[in-house]
């Protein structure tokens, strides 16, 4: 897998792009350090990464179970330390379900999704993050 970045100004504002598809996400830094808002910040990236990888899993998991999801929010909260570098130390993620789901099948499959097959989750785990999750019904 290879990702580009290309500098769209003379500050810090790229637009990245992989080999494996045509999207393009806009990254911009702080403004401490030139960034104009015009995209997403690294720490950010990591978090969607996070919740959408384990998102992805928790669907697929819940789809093969034959349960019936009308809708799924994902919120994913990161502390981060104080020193340099400002590294995540936890992070929460929270699925909120809508649809005909039996509770006792959906943590398990969150459960699943998140410790077991969600890379993302291994990858910062492995570097000491503490990883949370919960899931909620409607």
């Amino acid at each position: 897998m290879k990702v580009s970045l290309n500098r769209v100004n003379k500050a810090v504002h790229f637009e990245a792009n992989s080999e494996l598809s045509d999207v393009k996400v806009h990254i911009d830094g702080s403004k401490e350090i030139g960034g104009e808002g015009k995209g997403v910040r690294p720490m950010e990236l990591v978090l969607m990464a996070l919740g959408s990888c384990s998102v992805f899993d928790l669907v697929s998991i819940l789809n093969k179970q034959r349960q019936e999801i009308e809708d799924i929010h994902v919120d994913v909260e990161g502390k981060r330390r104080e020193q340099i570098p400002n590294i995540f130390t936890d992070i929460h993620i929270s699925f909120t379900l809508k649809g005909n789901i039996d509770e006792v099948k959906a943590q398990k499959a969150a459960e699943l999704a998140v410790k077991k097959y969600c890379s993302v989750h291994d990858m910062l785990a492995a570097g000491g993050v503490n990883i949370t999750y919960s899931i909620k019904i409607n």
